[in-house]
């Protein structure tokens, strides 16, 4: 079982709680998360037996060794019990950019050839540097190519790289974003949910949720966690998780098992 990080480690060179860094990889016991979806590419890999995996509402439950989920398409996962991997990556950050021009489902079962051997490779990661490896070597069985990154509208590069490193309590109004961008707040918004996929509001939940994550991965309250990542409150933050991750802050503060590549 991996330590969680401490939070000194935490804070940026402004003292705030940056958000996810472009990878991030969690291994531990696994949960059964209800329906949700979250703004990050998602690759979760059993270790020690199949997982269950729905795409809708409806749909009947699937068997998978490792599935790759699309960002912001629902999904839930029962892996209760077993032992998982799962690696986060930021759709804006250039392997989320040669991920997506990836050919798949929003959510995809991945081949048993291609599982058996990400799982092989991941089983034996247990140290920062051996995840950071594990999952490169495990996104290159998916036969990503070495692709350049999809162009940026620079406003919304400089307001991605304003926001990911000013802290959650600073001004993240829209005219504030727009300011930053130099451009009206009306074509600021259409500018950025073209570029990033999702509106503006949404994302900035999604940044909360992920600075929320890591300040519970230290063992702090929820109340504190919400605080220090800028939601309202703790019930706040909760409904977030519930839509976001499917889950609650306090299984992540349970799980002690974050670790960031």
């Amino acid at each position: 079982m991996l330590l969680p990080p401490s939070p000194a480690t935490l804070r940026n060179e402004q003292g705030a709680i940056s958000p996810w860094p472009p990878v991030f990889v969690v291994r531990g016991t696994g949960m059964r998360t209800s329906l949700h979806s979250h703004h990050a590419w998602h690759l979760m890999v059993g270790l020690d037996g199949p997982l269950r995996i729905r795409a809708a509402a409806t749909a009947r439950p699937a068997r998978a060794h490792a599935v790759l989920t699309r960002p912001d398409v629902p999904h839930a996962a029962d892996a209760d019990g077993s032992e998982v991997l799962v690696i986060f990556v930021e759709p804006e950050s250039e392997l989320g950019s040669r991920l997506a021009a990836r050919r798949s489902d929003g959510v995809e079962i991945l081949e048993p050839e291609i599982a058996d051997r990400s799982c092989a490779i991941l089983r034996s990661s247990r140290t920062r540097a051996e995840l950071t490896d594990g999952a490169v070597r495990a996104f290159a069985e998916l036969g990503i190519g070495d692709a350049r990154p999809a162009l940026r509208h620079p406003a919304v590069r400089k307001v991605l790289r304003h926001l990911r490193s000013s802290g959650p309590h600073s001004d993240e109004s829209l005219e504030a974003l727009a300011a930053v961008a130099r451009l009206s707040p009306s074509r600021f918004m259409h500018v950025f949910t073209e570029q990033v996929g999702i509106p503006l509001r949404p994302y900035l939940r999604w940044l909360k949720l992920e600075r929320a994550a890591l300040v519970l991965a230290t063992g702090a309250s929820s109340s504190d966690a919400a605080h220090v990542a800028g939601f309202a409150d703790a019930a706040h933050m909760a409904r977030s998780f519930r839509a976001m991750l499917g889950t609650t802050p306090s299984a992540i503060r349970r799980s002690q098992s974050v670790q960031a590549a």
